[in-house]
């Protein structure tokens, strides 16, 4: 044997030792079996979360998880790689940040609660158990999730180990190289306001993992066969990892968020980019000047006292403005300037 091969079969040999160890102690809380997302969560209270996941010191609204279970990435999910519904690591990661309440709108969630109801309009619940209408939270968002790729690619450093080698030991070392697999997911996360039908955000999260796929066929019987079975679980590993990323990303974007607006036009009124045969965006009723009667109507209207529709911008007009203005998050002026005009005309 060569001297130069004797330090990579040592190497070789130790990890392969390392496989038969423990194989039969049970250990609760194991940090080889967890995922990124770990740990529980109980109201606004996270317990062992990962130190790498965002946080919000309060939440910014409700939000449900909408799971497209008809896609092609959930069908491998599920039958492939036989792995839950990614809606279970989501609402873990969401509570634990803090940064949204989660509301329950699965088909199996929505089947326990009207079963409830049901129970209790039968009159067979204990009196008192209060399960009437008028209970439930809405939903102010919805978040879907989507993996966009998955990728289990075997390495090559094997096959370069064993043609520097050669011999017997060279084919040792290239099989065992050839047992490296790099596990990379790729994942996706939109936010949709649910009144509005409005994206709010949009987050792209990717991560990867090398492992050994084991040495069992190598060397045959038992030894190292341990390693082989990690494969079942390193992709959902990956996956978590990569929702997280996502996460954590769409979380610091909503910090810095701005709605979107198109000015003088608000939202739906017609656009700016005008198409052949069609109606200009100016002509719309979005976009057409606003006359101060018309504005004092609206006003009125949405419980913005200005008295008398008259045409007059007077102190009560301005003040109406100035409150209308400061609900909307717009610059507080007090006169009808086009972006009021834009929001009262929606």
């Amino acid at each position: 044997m060569h001297l130069k091969t004797k330090p990579l079969l040592a190497a070789a040999c130790a990890v392969i030792a390392l496989t038969g160890c423990e194989t039969t102690n049970m250990k609760m809380g194991s940090a080889e079996s967890k995922t990124v997302a770990t740990g529980a969560a109980a109201g606004g209270t996270a317990a062992n979360a990962s130190s790498q996941l965002e946080h919000c010191q309060s939440p910014l609204g409700t939000v449900s998880l909408v799971e497209n279970q008809d896609a092609g990435w959930y069908t491998i999910l599920r039958n492939e790689y036989k792995l839950p519904p990614t809606a279970n690591l989501l609402r873990l990661l969401i509570q634990q940040s803090n940064c949204f309440i989660v509301v329950e709108r699965g088909a199996a969630g929505m089947g326990a609660m009207a079963r409830e109801r049901q129970l209790m309009g039968s009159g067979e619940m204990r009196g008192g158990s209060n399960f009437g209408k008028g209970q439930m939270v809405a939903s102010d968002y919805g978040m879907s999730p989507e993996i966009i790729f998955s990728n289990n690619d075997a390495g090559g450093i094997g096959g370069v180990l064993g043609g520097l080698i050669g011999g017997g030991s060279g084919r040792a070392v290239a099989a065992i190289g050839g047992g490296l697999k790099t596990r990379e997911a790729s994942a996706m996360l939109t936010l949709v306001d649910n009144r509005s039908g409005v994206q709010v955000a949009a987050s792209e999260g990717s991560a990867s993992k090398s492992d050994f796929a084991g040495f069992g066929g190598i060397f045959g019987g038992g030894a190292g066969g341990g390693l082989g079975g990690y494969q079942n679980t390193a992709q959902g590993k990956v996956i978590t990892a990569a929702f997280m990323d996502a996460y954590n990303q769409m979380v610091v974007a909503l910090r810095n968020y701005k709605a979107q607006s198109v000015q003088g036009q608000g939202l739906g009124g017609g656009g700016k980019l005008g198409v052949d045969g069609g109606v200009a965006p100016s002509q719309t009723k979005a976009g057409a000047a606003m006359s101060m009667r018309e504005a004092q109507e609206r006003l009125n209207g949405l419980g913005y006292n200005v008295g008398t529709p008259d045409g007059a911008a007077g102190p009560k007009t301005a003040k109406a403005l100035r409150e209308f203005q400061q609900a909307q998050g717009l610059p507080v002026t007090g006169k009808l300037d086009t972006a009021t005009a834009g929001a009262l005309s929606r």
